[in-house]
């Protein structure tokens, strides 16, 4: 598909950058396409060929977890959009930051962010923090501590931060 006005297509990807950058996790397609697609963005083709494009040129990763694909927004993008984001709007700006912060909740609830800690010696503890959506483990990562005190911090902050910790992880695991 074609896309011909040139500031349209320029707004249409910075808002996807925008949208990517304020999720800060990884999302699926299906996720992204339905987001976009509740609020009237744009059109399924035109998102399609948007996602492609960013991939492409290197402003949005395409990746595989165990059992699904995704997409997280590169460091690239996130230059490209700290950039250029002053040609959105405000009002469009205050509208998306709205719409992500509900869908946010909504995924974050679909989503069981697990973190739990025991003791494995005198002096040692091992902290085990999960992410697990709809039945498929996203993450999970065992980390040894020494203390008490660091598995406590180290699950709440889990339980707080969680997909923006595992964005974070996944964003450095497939940055190149």
């Amino acid at each position: 598909m074609f896309y011909d006005n040139t500031k349209q297509l320029a707004e249409h990807k910075l808002i996807l950058l925008y949208i990517f950058d304020k999720f800060s996790m990884p999302l699926t397609n299906g996720q992204i396409t339905q987001f976009v697609m509740e609020k009237d963005y744009m059109n399924y083709f035109l998102l399609q060929q948007f996602l492609g494009e960013l991939v492409n040129t290197g402003m949005l990763e395409y990746s595989k977890n165990t059992d699904n694909f995704f997409y997280v927004l590169t460091e690239k993008g996130r230059r490209t959009l700290q950039y250029f984001k002053n040609r959105l709007s405000n009002n469009l700006i205050q509208q998306l930051d709205q719409s992500i912060e509900q869908k946010k909740q909504i995924l974050l609830k679909e989503m069981q962010v697990i973190a739990d800690y025991s003791k494995n010696g005198e002096n040692e503890y091992i902290v085990d923090l999960k992410v697990i959506e709809n039945n498929i483990m996203l993450i999970d990562l065992k980390v040894n501590v020494v203390s008490n005190k660091h598995a406590k911090q180290m699950c709440e902050k889990w339980k707080k931060e969680a997909p923006s910790i595992y964005g974070d992880i996944i964003g450095l695991l497939i940055k190149s």
